[in-house]
């Protein structure tokens, strides 16, 4: 695998939005950082327990070296979101290599 480095182009995606009005996107994004703490939830949603009426996450911060901040490039705007690598390129708040085209 080709590793990253800062300033390197890369394809973020987005997440969409729950209702579908938005789907997921591929962007284009320019890495800022290599490596990163990426918050991990360390229980399913449904095992969450209770604390006056509100659940409780369990979460924890792993470190991934492949993971990136980066800077990525909207219709709107400029967004800004540290990420893991998702090669498959599937997973919504995950980026990946661009695709290479065939000639």
């Amino acid at each position: 695998m080709t590793q990253p480095s800062v300033g390197r182009i890369v394809h973020y995606v987005s997440y969409g939005t729950p209702g579908g009005e938005y789907t997921s996107q591929c962007r284009a994004a320019t890495i800022t950082e290599v490596g990163a703490w990426i918050t991990v939830d360390t229980k399913p949603a449904d095992s969450y327990s209770t604390s006056e009426g509100r659940p409780i996450r369990y979460a924890e911060q792993w470190y991934y070296a492949d993971a990136c901040a980066l800077e990525v490039s909207n219709p709107t705007g400029l967004f800004f979101n540290t990420c893991k690598h998702d090669e498959d390129g599937k997973a919504g708040g995950t980026w990946h290599w661009p695709e290479r085209l065939e000639e």
